[in-house]
């Protein structure tokens, strides 16, 4: 067995924990961390995803501190026109292997096992090889994998498949032009998140007829408005009306989803059936173009979660729906963050233990990056922990004002650390701390904006701390 140190073993190679140790090699100059991961390469899920996905927000905010996204631009064509691009899956892993190889590995502070798997005790174990080393820890062991995000080609499924049926992960539609002597007459896209949006706009883009395509949507989303949260100066004034639209809904809202309703008739919220009230919400950013063409598919089948397939036939709870022959099902019913992972939540920082959680709901890397900074300069764990409350990755509408209320919370309590607020100014990875920098800098007009937040922040303080805490209740319930 080899034996290795380090100062802090990061179990996972993700957006999180690469994003981690970027800021926290930037900050302590005498730090070695050790990755760990069960992918060949860095990137985490992104690994495992389909070839179509992309990220649903602007890259000018994801990822590393020390390193930009290459070829940011706005799109001129297309259903995302007028916004900032969004990086692609392939994009994204490229962008993760540069990170590794050109500003972590060059340090000569990190360590890193890749196709290997922690076992605890600082115990790493080759996958292929069953070679092991252990690790001393002198500091801490930094748990990146929180999030357990599941992608198509990994999750196991919850119903059964009779043989017979042709069912498929979204990652396997490119690969159908191989397949041109035995193309599905049908298609049914399981599942109601953004993989399935995803999915059906790949479809539909492919020149599939939006007859020949059904789509099982046990609950309607709510989805953010692209254009409302764009980041920079850019998107600056719209981005400021998007946070006055929460504060004004709270005030009389009886609950998160009346809140998320009134936020939705002024477009800063949008659904694909107007007529249906959403039951869902995981943060899933959209733009108009992609919802007007999503609305083109009319055959929903709103039958509840699906039990078993069989030849021509999706069983349901309480009914059976027959489709076509020769159907393909393309499964996406993976949850990106499952379940059980919502519900769990512990303090970051624990004597030998960092757990990264999301502080900023939903930005991963920002909340990453903000662990690390308390890491190397919190006075001790107390304070770090005061400035770092996980906020819940919430399911429903209802529950979303816990998560806003956290967020804001963490937020204030950023904004009054000077140490803290500075390094946000200049973090890429906040979509508004350098845009509030810059616009300070020159003195802007725009900075008009803030005092006008502020106003109707304090308005609303009484009806968000309201609304947070019946969320709060409700989540812990369903916990």
């Amino acid at each position: 067995m080899e034996r290795a140190q380090t100062d802090y073993l990061i179990i996972g190679a993700g957006a999180v924990g690469l994003t981690f140790a970027d800021t926290l090699l930037a900050e302590d100059p005498e730090a070695h961390v050790t990755f760990v991961d069960k992918h060949a390469k860095p990137g985490g899920h992104w690994n495992d995803a389909y070839s179509f996905v992309a990220l649903h927000q602007p890259s000018t905010s994801y990822g590393v501190n020390s390193l930009a996204f290459p070829g940011e631009h706005v799109d001129s064509t297309g259903h995302n026109a007028g916004m900032l691009a969004l990086a692609s899956g392939p994009d994204v892993l490229a962008y993760f292997e540069r990170v590794m190889d050109t500003v972590l590995m060059p340090t000569g502070r990190v360590t890193y096992y890749p196709l290997s798997e922690y076992r605890g005790d600082g115990r790493i174990v080759q996958l292929l090889s069953g070679e092991e080393t252990h690790v001393e820890i002198r500091r801490r062991e930094v748990d990146g994998t929180f999030y357990q995000t599941s992608v198509p080609s990994t999750h196991t499924r919850n119903f059964a498949v009779a043989d017979g049926v042709r069912i498929e992960p979204p990652g396997a539609l490119p690969g159908l032009w191989m397949q041109t002597d035995n193309l599905p007459a049908h298609y049914v896209v399981l599942g109601a998140g953004k993989t399935a949006m995803d999915t059906v706009i790949w479809l539909l883009e492919a020149g599939v007829p939006e007859s020949a395509v059904s789509w099982v949507r046990p609950r309607e989303s709510w989805l953010i408005n692209r254009s409302r949260v764009q980041p920079g100066e850019a998107g600056f004034d719209k981005a400021m009306d998007w946070q006055i639209a929460h504060f004004k809904s709270a005030i009389g809202a009886k609950d998160g989803a009346e809140m998320l309703r009134l936020m939705g008739e002024d477009g800063h919220f949008l659904r694909i059936d107007e007529n249906i009230e959403p039951e869902m919400f995981h943060y899933a950013t959209i733009s108009e173009g992609e919802i007007d063409i999503l609305r083109r598919v009319t055959n929903v089948i709103r039958a509840g979660r699906v039990q078993r397939i069989d030849p021509g036939k999706l069983v349901f709870a309480g009914e059976t729906v027959d489709v076509p022959e020769n159907t393909l099902f393309v499964d996406c019913t993976a949850s990106a963050v499952p379940f059980e992972a919502r519900q769990q939540r512990s303090p970051v920082f624990t004597q030998d233990r960092i757990v990264l959680q999301p502080l900023h709901v939903p930005l991963v890397t920002l909340s990453a990056a903000v662990a690390a900074y308390l890491e190397v300069h919190g006075k001790d764990d107390a304070e770090r922990n005061a400035l770092a409350t996980p906020g819940p990755l919430t399911d429903t509408p209802q529950t979303y004002p816990y998560a806003y209320m956290t967020t804001m919370a963490n937020r204030r309590a950023w904004s009054q650390h000077s140490g803290l607020a500075a390094f946000l100014a200049q973090s890429r990875v906040d979509p508004m701390g350098p845009t509030l920098a810059a616009l300070m800098a020159k003195q802007s007009p725009l900075l008009a904006r803030m005092a006008e937040m502020g106003e109707w922040a304090q308005k609303a303080t009484p009806d968000l701390m309201r609304l947070g805490m019946q969320a709060a209740a409700l989540h812990e319930k369903t916990s």
